[in-house]
């Protein structure tokens, strides 16, 4: 679906205004989100660990699911239609859902998860992402929000899963 609703063809117009560097906040902002995750999971016990370890499989399958979504729904870009910031990917680079609102939201959730208080630093960086990716154009409101829906679920779903067994194998292994 290509920019469909008023309001993502209104802030990707607008996005045309600001600095070119703009576009490059959404990458930047996955790599403060990584570090958040390893920050917030390293030093503090094998818990932590257990549920930095177990969350980070979470966004990794979560990027996996989105990428086969991708191939299923196969959406076209906004930026096809519109003046974009950023240039648009190639032809065949799907739209929906985002994987960088994916990979935000599910490193997001993996830091919450980990270390709960920090939440207040992990989702508006994860907002700024996924919000970036439609002021530069390319993607709409509604990428976005299945990346960001996608990301938190299997995120979640993983890190339930697999933590307990993490952390007793980390607590058996005397990591400290």
């Amino acid at each position: 679906m290509l920019i469909s609703d008023p309001l993502s063809r209104l802030i990707a117009e607008a996005g045309t205004a600001l600095p070119p560097a703009v576009a490059l906040l959404p990458d930047a902002g996955l790599v403060v989100l990584a570090l958040l995750l390893a920050a917030a999971s390293y030093g503090r016990g094998p818990r932590p660990l257990a549920v930095g370890i177990a969350a980070g499989v979470g966004v990794v399958l979560s990027y996996g699911a989105s990428e086969l979504l991708k191939l299923v729904v196969r959406d076209e870009r906004p930026c096809r239609t519109v003046e974009a910031l950023a240039a648009c990917p190639a032809p065949g680079d799907w739209a929906w859902p985002s994987n960088h609102a994916t990979i935000a939201a599910a490193l997001a959730t993996a830091v919450a998860l980990v270390l709960p208080r920090w939440w207040r630093y992990a989702v508006p960086v994860a907002a700024v992402v996924a919000l970036g990716r439609v002021v530069i154009g390319v993607h709409d409101l509604a990428d976005v929000a299945a990346g960001t829906a996608l990301g938190v679920v299997v995120t979640v779903a993983i890190a339930r899963l697999l933590a307990p067994a993490t952390a007793a194998l980390l607590v058996r292994r005397r990591v400290p």
